[in-house]
Parts: structure tokens; sequence; C-alpha cells
């Protein structure tokens, strides 16, 4: 054992990981475009963007003189009584890419509260225009974070079991599937009609922790209708689907409706610093404004706005603004359709799934769709030893790499996901 592994056991408390049984970590050293390089020289494909957040890769130069020039300028500064200049330039940035209601820019650290801040906009929303509403629609297998309010929309159970007694009450979908859509949107007509719902909180058209599962672009826009139907304040978590890993800038672009409120973070800052947004319409803002100070979105962080963070994220729009990057999210989302084709006869493929960036592989297991499934670990050792890093959703083997993933990386992980099923297939026939 490395030195710098003896120290991580003796002090670290890593996350999403039962410390008693799991593996030693990896020891990453260095880490450039899609590549992860270890401490005894191994080298890993970064198929999951490190936590979704990567979308340029790792090391980018561009990202790095950002943040480098922003330092000699200012590092820091407190953002309640002050602003600078990377802050209202991403603010303008951000609010030109989103539809047109889209104005006002509240800043925070991370996607969690993000929604918490979205959350907090809706109900106090209500509240101030004297008309208090406490119920909240989401989706089932939803996930939004590890803060209480996000916990409280999302997935019950799993991760979140010893912490529901404290969490207020949703009500929640089943998740929308071909066969029961319309029965869906029937049971939230009813709800919506009770005109006791503050807000409806969605993860639009792909939920990423519930296995990559994806529903139909005409759902979303009919539930969001009838939320706006009856004034029901809509929220969209793009933490995950924004930055083109659906195939556009954001997901919403496939709607002809528009939420509320939308949150973003993750590949925000290219993945480099932590930044959250929560982007709301002139609407919600001015329901905040009066000379009773008690009306104030009374919300912040101490790094709320911070500069480098701003700065990393205008210069990952810069990369944005060049036709490669999008020619590349195209490229990946291709590779990826023409291996769906070739995979999805394998007897050992529930279902595969592409969506942009995006393509997901749930095995047949015999359990069903579970985080906790047996075929997690086998899968996550066996990508290891091939050189791919890949943290599978239980059962839901999936890549959403970094958009710099050349072809030949894309088809490495192909080929091994084969190897990986057919090794299943030996072992069954065993």
């Amino acid at each position: 054992m490395s030195d710098t592994l003896g120290k991580d056991q003796k002090h670290v408390w890593h996350p999403f990981t039962q410390m008693q049984t799991a593996p030693q970590p990896l020891e990453i050293i260095r880490a450039k475009d899609a590549v992860l390089y270890a401490a005894d020289g191994k080298e890993f494909i970064d198929c999951n963007s490190s936590w979704w957040v990567n979308v340029h890769g790792h090391g980018n130069e561009h990202i790095g003189k950002a943040i480098s020039e922003q330092f000699s300028k200012i590092d820091h500064v407190i953002f309640a009584g002050a602003t600078h200049p990377k802050a209202e330039e991403l603010a303008k940035r951000i609010t030109a890419l989103l539809p047109v209601p889209f104005q006002k820019v509240f800043f925070s650290d991370n996607g969690s509260t993000a929604v918490e801040v979205a959350l907090k906009m809706v109900f106090q929303y209500w509240t101030n225009n004297g008309t208090p509403k406490t119920r909240i629609l989401a989706l089932d297998g939803a996930y939004h974070g590890d803060t209480f309010g996000a916990m409280s929309v999302g997935q019950r159970g799993y991760f979140n079991a010893p912490f529901e007694p404290f969490f207020f009450e949703v009500d929640f979908l089943e998740f929308p599937t071909l066969e029961n859509e319309n029965l869906l949107l029937e049971k939230a007509e009813v709800l919506f009609k009770t005109n006791e719902f503050a807000g409806i909180i969605l993860e639009p058209l792909i939920q990423g922790s519930a296995g990559m599962r994806m529903y139909s672009v005409s759902f979303l826009e009919n539930l969001v209708g009838l939320a706006k139907k009856h004034s029901v304040l809509v929220i969209f978590d793009e933490v995950m689907t924004a930055w083109g890993r659906t195939g556009k800038y954001f997901a919403m672009h496939y709607c002809n409706v528009k939420p509320d409120i939308v949150c973003l973070s993750k590949g925000l800052t290219g993945g480099v610093l932590p930044l959250g947004l929560t982007v709301a319409t002139n609407q919600i803002f001015e329901a905040f404004l009066s000379d009773d100070k008690s009306k104030a979105l009374l919300h912040g962080h101490s790094f709320t706005g911070n500069p480098l963070a701003c700065a990393a994220a205008c210069a990952s729009l810069d990369i944005f603004e060049k036709e490669e990057t999008w020619e590349n999210i195209h490229r990946i989302e291709s590779s990826h359709r023409y291996f769906k084709a070739q995979i999805e006869q394998h007897p050992f493929v529930k279902e595969a799934r592409v969506l942009g960036t995006i393509l997901a592989i749930e095995i047949e297991t015999g359990e069903g769709n579970t985080y906790f499934s047996t075929i997690r670990d086998k899968a996550y050792a066996f990508f290891l030893e091939n050189g791919l890093f890949v943290r599978p959703l239980g059962n839901i083997i999936f890549i959403n790499p970094p958009y710099c993933i050349m072809d030949i990386q894309l088809q490495k992980f192909q080929r091994v996901l084969i190897r990986f099923l057919d090794l299943l297939k030996k072992d069954t026939r065993n």
C-alpha cells in the first residue's frame, strides 16, 4: 500500500462508499482529456466524466488559463453588497442561452444547493403573494441531491431511509412509460385541481441516478402544460441534463413549453470548480421585491458567486461556442446509436437506451432495476481491469464521456462491454 493510500485509509471518508467492504480507491496522480493516470502507471478512460462533470475533458488549457488570469485579479469577494465582472458576464451569457423569460440568476455552490434554492423560491413565491401553498409533485425514482430539501423530492428508500422522518411531504407520480402516460397525466390534473400545489420538480427527459431512465418529450410537454394551466410552478433540474448531455444545450430545448426555474451545475464550469446556478423568470423574481425586507430571498453561501468558478464557467461557455464541440457531441451520439443497434439483441441486455452523449445498457439479472444489484461490483472490477473507469448504477452500465473522447476509446468501451456480457453468459452455462 502506498503512503497516500495508507493516509487515505486512515483519515478519509469517501462518498457513496461502504468503507468496511469497498476495495482500495484508485490513486490518481494526473488527468488529461479523457484519461486518468494512476500512481502505479495504469491508465483509465474516464467513461463517466468523473461523476458527469468534465464535459470538455481534464486539464483543458483554456479553462486553466481563465482561472489563472482571474486569480491574478480577484480570487473571492463577498456577494452580498458586492459584485464582480465575471459574475455579471456569466449571468448575462446564461440568460442569453435560455428562453427569454429567464432573466435572474442566483449563484450557489453545487447541484443539491441549486435545487434547495429553487424549492425555497417556489414556496416563498406563494407566501409572498399571500397564498401559501405547501405541496410539491415529483417523479418516482427522482434524484435531486443529498441535502434535506433535495432528498425530500427524491426517491424514497435506498440512500435516504434514515432521514425520511425529517422530510416534508411530497406527492409522487410513477415513472412515465408509453403504457401509463395518459393515466399519469389524468392523475396529475386531479392533483393540480386541488389548488394546493406550489410546484413540480422534474429531471427533464432522463432520470440520472435512477439508471439513466428516459421518457418522452410529449409526456414532459403535456405534464408541464397541465402545471401551467393550474398555476403550478415548474422546476427543471438540469444539473445533469444541461451542457450538451442530451444532444442539445439544455433538455428544455426539446420542449415547446418551458419551466419557471432551472437548476444548473455539474458541467457548468467544465467540471473544474464547484458552482451552482438557479435561474428564474422575472415573474418569480418580482414576487420577492418589497419594502418588507423579510420578503427577500434570505439565502446565501460564503462562496456564492466565486470569481474563479465564474471564470471557469465563462471559459467553458467559450468552448461550447466552438463548432468542434458540437461535432464531438453528435459524433459520440452517432457512435452510441450504432453500438446500441448491435448490442440490444444480446440475451443479457434487457434494454439499451441512448440520449445525446448518454448510452445506458440495462443488464438482465432477474433482480429488476436496483442500485444494489450484485452485478455492479462485478462490472466495476471488470472494467477497471481493462482500463476503463465506469461506475455502474446497479445493473445499469452507462457511458457519458467527456466530449473530447476519441473514437478508439469509445470502441474500447464497446469491446469490453461485449466481453463482460459474454462472460455473464458463460457463467450461467457453467
